[in-house]
């Protein structure tokens, strides 16, 4: 078993207590995707390098696809990158209103470093860089008026491409720096909540920088090219973006539909704009080859098309779309055993785990939820997780006469399951004593 950190350990049995996908500590976890392994590092070492890259990742609902896509920010993380996870959403993230996207994206912008809201240690570790960079040029450090010229002169010429097609970004920036060298804080802040992408930013703050309103549709693409300059040179590989839950699309209405998937097409068109940017989208199979999916849009659904044959061990993981095998009862078994073997590294009662939770019960378990989700196994990880954590392996740790072959009968209830798992499920079940 792969070693977690007890910080790490907390997080991920944290997470799966609440029926949630952990943020870190995935390798730990991850079943079945070592056919992808290598291919992801290509391509991120070809984002690195300067270039770009898309991904489509398809899978049903419980199949693993939000799972994939934190195992690969996770992944990328190690070497660098920034990360940022998108839900699409038809009220709170439209696909079609792409400052509500960056907005977003600004918000959940990730590093090793710093978990969530990264905006301003980048900004910053940026502007440090292009003082170090100034300083190994002769500047005297104590001079801190030149200092502050030569920087935003340094500035302008690492950003001219960008200043020339948003100007405002960059005077946003320089706004920043000169009101953070003069210990104005509320201006400062203000600009870097305008630079995120948040509307309604005191008017008083940027009038000062030479700004008017908020970034609007056509304004957050090149805002995100500036994120993107920023990112590379200061030191960080990238930027992995991901846009979770497009399937969304597919209940909206149609002129909306419409738009959404256009602006869709226009980032992949458009991707070799955004060196550093590793984009990810993922859905479900129903929206890749549906009628009120992808298909809707023909120059889309060209670029997304990848031909699947009938066994999944030989489809391409380099294709521009791929699928995800799902969860079969022995992968299900596989990752409970982990949750099992890490939950106990940190338990005050490790035996009592080892022997009453044993890889018999643990696929005791996992037929048991599969089977009151209609045997559709493919639905199950996420509940048979939550209970297996919350409701077997909590009870063992805390209770020391607690039997889960004597004591514990499997109740779903429809208030714990999602709209999928609601859809599958069948009358509750008794485990087997």
């Amino acid at each position: 078993m792969t070693d977690v950190s007890p910080q790490r350990r907390s997080d991920i049995v944290d997470a799966l207590r609440a029926g949630a996908v952990p943020r870190r500590g995935l390798e730990a976890l991850a079943v079945g995707l070592s056919h992808f392994e290598r291919s992801i590092a290509e391509e991120l070492e070809s984002v690195r390098a300067g270039g770009s890259k898309f991904k489509a990742v398809r899978g049903e609902y419980g199949g693993g696809k939000t799972f994939f896509a934190r195992w690969v920010q996770e992944r990328a993380k190690h070497l660098g990158f920034a990360t940022s996870e998108v839900q699409i959403s038809e009220t709170e993230t439209p696909l079609h209103r792409l400052e509500t996207v960056y907005r977003r994206l600004m918000e959940r912008l990730s590093t090793a470093s710093v978990e969530s809201g990264a905006l301003r240690s980048i900004v910053d570790g940026w502007f440090f860089t292009l003082e170090e960079d100034v300083l190994a040029g002769g500047v005297d450090p104590s001079d801190t008026e030149r200092l502050l010229a030569e920087t935003e002169r340094l500035m302008q010429s690492k950003f001219s491409r960008i200043t020339d097609l948003s100007p405002s970004f960059a005077a946003a920036l320089r706004g920043y720096r000169r009101a953070t060298a003069a210990g104005d804080n509320a201006s400062a802040d203000a600009l870097l909540t305008w630079v995120a992408g948040q509307p309604n930013v005191s008017s008083k703050s940027i009038r000062g920088a030479g700004l008017r309103g908020d970034i609007d549709h056509f304004g957050a693409l090149k805002a995100l090219q500036g994120l993107l300059t920023m990112l590379r040179d200061g030191g960080h590989a990238g930027l992995v973006l991901v846009l979770d839950e497009v399937e969304t699309l597919q209940r909206v209405r149609g002129d909306v539909r419409e738009k959404a998937l256009n602006a869709l097409r226009q980032l992949l068109d458009e991707l070799p704009l955004y060196p550093g940017l590793y984009l990810i989208i993922t859905g479900t199979p129903a929206f890749f080859d549906g009628p009120q999916g992808v298909r809707r849009l023909t120059p889309l659904a060209q670029r997304l098309h990848t031909d699947f044959g009938s066994d999944p061990r030989f489809d391409n993981p380099r294709a521009p779309q791929i699928r995800l095998r799902g969860f079969e009862i022995d992968s299900l078994v596989e990752v409970g055993r982990k949750v099992r073997d890490i939950y106990a590294a940190g338990s005050t009662a490790p035996d009592r785990i080892a022997s009453l939770c044993d890889d018999s019960y643990v696929r005791t378990l996992a037929v048991a939820v599969s089977g009151s989700l209609g045997g559709k196994v493919g639905v199950a990880p996420r509940l048979f997780l939550k209970k297996l954590v919350s409701d077997v392996l909590d009870r063992i740790d805390q209770f020391p006469d607690f039997d889960p072959r004597r004591h514990y009968q499997l109740t779903l209830t429809s208030a714990e399951m999602t709209d999928a798992e609601r859809a599958v499920s069948v009358d509750d079940i008794e485990l087997p004593q």
